[in-house]
C-alpha cells in the first residue's frame, strides 16, 4: 500500500504548479479577465480545457465501472453529444456573440423580461451548485479513504482545504486562469487513463492489438440496444438524451459557455466547439474500454467486483498490484478531475450571481470587483456546506444522481431558450417562475407513473426533454402573439 505521506507530496507538487499558472495568468488581471478572459483566449487551449472540465471526477471514476451493468450503451449518448455540439456551434454561439454577453442568461431578460431572467439564472445556480458539489464529493471521498483517513484528518477538514485551494488560485484571474489550469489538468487525466490501460494490458500479457480484440470479444462491449424500448439502454432513447443533455448542460450552462465567450471571435469559438465535441467519442470509448480491462484483470487476479461500481477503478488501481507509479498517477489524475470542473464552476457561479442576481454588471469597476470577491467567497462556503450534506446522505450512485438532478433543474432552461429561439410570442413574464417550478414536478410524477403503468418502462435521461417540453407548453399557454 502506498504511503499517504508520499501521496501528499505529489498532491502538493501538483498544486504548486497550479499556483504558478495562476500567478502568471492573473498578473494585471481585472474584472474583464475574471469574467471573460478579456476575450483573448486561444481557441485550441479553451478546447482542451473544456475536455478536462467535462470529464470531471464523475467520468473519471464512474464510467469505467458502468460497463458492468450497462455495457457500452453509454456510447449512444456520446454519439448524441456530437450532434448537440453542432447545434451549440451553429445556433447558440452566434446569438451569444451577437449580443456580446458576459452571462448567457442576460438573453432571457432581452427576450422575455426580468422575472424570466432571474428564474433562468436561479435554476442554473441551483443546478451547478448541486452538480459540482456531487462531483467534488465523489473525488474527495476517494482521496479521504486512500490518504487522509490514515492520517486521521477529518473529512470536513479535507473538503474545506480543497475548496479553499480552488478559491485561492481562481480568486484573481478567474476564467483566464481556469482556461490554462484546466488544459493542464485535462492532459494529466488523459495521461492517467492511457497509462493505466497500458499497464493493465502489460499485466495481462496483451499487446495493444490483443487488448483491443479481447475488449471487442467481451460481452460487456455491446453498444447497440434495440431490443426493448422500455430498457433504459435503448439506443434511440440514449441518443436523443445525449443531444438534449449537451445542448442544455453545455450550451445553456454559464460555466461551459463562459470559456467559449472568452475566445477572440465567433469563428474561433466554433472551431473550439467542433474540436472539443469530436474528441468525446474516442475519449469515452477509451474510458469504457478501460472498464472492460479492469473487470478482466480483476477476474484474473481473483479481485471481487465491488458492489458500488464507482469503486472499481480506484480499488483495482490502488490495491490490485499494479505498482506505486500507477497508484500515484491515479491519485494525481483524480485530483485533476476534481479540480478541472470545480474551478470553472466556482468562477461561473460567481459570474452569474454577480451579474444576474445582484445586477452588479452596470456598477463602477470598484463596486463590481468587491461584489465579485464576496460572491466568490460565498459560493466557496456553499460548496463546502453542500458536500457535507452529501456526506451525511451517502448517495451510492453519484453519476445517476447528477444527471437526475440536472434533468429536473435544467429542463426549464431548455424550455425557456427553445421557446425564445423558435417562437416570436410574448410571454407573460411574471408567470415564468411558476411554470419553471411546476414543470419539474409534473415531470417527476410522469416518471413515477411510467414505471408503474407502462410495463416496467425505465426512464433514462429523456425526462430532461420531457421537462423542457412541459415548460415550453406552459410558456405557450401563458403567452400572446407579439405585435409587429
Amino acid at each position: 500500500m502506498i504511503s499517504p505521506q508520499i501521496i501528499i507530496v505529489f498532491i502538493a507538487l501538483y498544486f504548486a504548479f497550479l499556483f504558478l499558472v495562476s500567478h502568471i495568468t492573473s498578473r494585471k488581471a481585472d474584472n474583464a479577465s475574471f469574467f471573460i478572459g478579456n476575450r483573448r483566449s486561444p481557441w485550441y487551449i479553451v478546447s482542451i480545457g473544456m475536455i478536462g472540465a467535462s470529464i470531471s471526477g464523475v467520468t473519471f471514476i464512474s464510467v469505467p465501472g458502468w460497463v458492468v451493468d450497462s455495457n457500452f450503451s453509454y456510447m449512444a449518448m456520446v454519439f448524441g453529444f456530437v450532434f448537440g455540439y453542432a447545434f451549440i456551434a451553429e445556433v447558440l454561439l452566434p446569438m451569444f456573440y451577437r449580443l456580446e454577453l458576459t452571462s448567457i442568461y442576460t438573453y432571457l431578460d432581452v427576450r422575455f423580461g426580468p422575472a424570466s431572467y432571474k428564474t433562468g439564472s436561479a435554476f442554473f445556480l441551483l443546478s451547478r451548485t448541486i452538480g459540482s458539489a456531487f462531483r467534488l464529493y465523489l473525488t474527495t471521498k476517494v482521496l479521504q479513504i486512500v490518504v487522509f483517513d490514515a492520517l486521521h484528518v477529518p473529512f470536513w477538514v479535507t473538503v474545506t482545504g480543497f475548496v479553499a485551494l480552488i478559491w485561492f488560485y481562481t480568486r484573481k484571474g478567474g476564467i483566464k486562469t481556469v482556461i490554462w489550469t484546466d488544459t493542464f489538468q485535462a492532459i494529466i487525466m488523459l495521461t492517467t487513463v492511457v497509462t493505466t490501460f497500458v499497464m493493465i494490458s502489460k499485466a495481462m500479457d496483451f499487446s495493444f492489438g490483443e487488448a483491443v480484440k479481447a475488449i471487442r470479444g467481451n460481452e460487456m462491449s455491446r453498444m447497440f440496444f434495440f431490443d426493448d424500448i422500455r430498457d433504459k439502454r435503448y439506443f434511440i432513447k440514449q441518443f436523443i438524451s445525449g443531444m438534449v443533455i449537451t445542448v442544455t448542460m453545455t450550451g445553456l450552462d454559464q460555466g461551459m459557455m463562459q470559456k467559449n465567450l472568452s475566445c477572440r471571435s465567433i469563428k474561433d469559438a466554433k472551431k473550439n466547439i467542433y474540436l472539443y465535441g469530436s474528441m468525446f467519442v474516442p475519449i469515452n470509448l477509451l474510458f469504457l474500454s478501460l472498464g472492460v480491462m479492469l473487470v478482466m484483470y480483476a477476474s484474473k487476479i481473483g479481485f471481487a467486483i465491488p458492489a458500488s461500481r464507482d469503486d472499481l477503478f480506484p480499488l483495482i488501481v490502488t490495491q490490485g498490484g499494479l505498482g506505486t507509479f500507477v497508484s500515484l498517477l491515479f491519485i494525481t489524475g483524480l485530483t485533476a478531475a476534481a479540480y478541472s470542473s470545480s474551478d470553472s464552476c466556482l468562477t461561473a457561479l460567481t459570474t452569474s450571481f454577480t451579474f444576474d442576481i445582484l445586477g452588479a454588471g452596470n456598477k463602477d469597476a470598484g463596486t463590481l470587483s468587491r461584489t465579485r470577491q464576496w460572491s466568490h467567497i460565498m459560493f466557496a462556503l456553499i460548496l463546502i456546506g453542500v458536500i457535507m450534506i452529501f456526506r451525511q446522505l451517502n448517495n451510492p450512485s453519484i453519476i445517476s444522481s447528477i444527471y437526475t438532478v440536472a434533468g429536473y433543474t435544467y429542463g426549464p432552461l431548455l424550455g425557456l431558450y427553445t421557446f425564445g429561439f423558435f417562437t416570436h410570442r410574448k410571454v407573460i413574464d411574471r408567470a415564468v417562475p411558476y411554470i419553471a417550478v411546476v414543470s419539474p414536478v409534473i415531470t417527476f410524477l410522469l416518471n413515477l407513473m411510467a414505471k408503474k403503468y407502462l410495463g416496467g418502462y425505465q426512464v433514462a435521461y429523456e425526462f430532461l426533454l420531457i421537462n423542457g417540453i412541459i415548460t415550453f407548453m406552459g410558456l405557450l399557454l401563458f403567452s400572446r402573439r407579439a405585435s409587429k
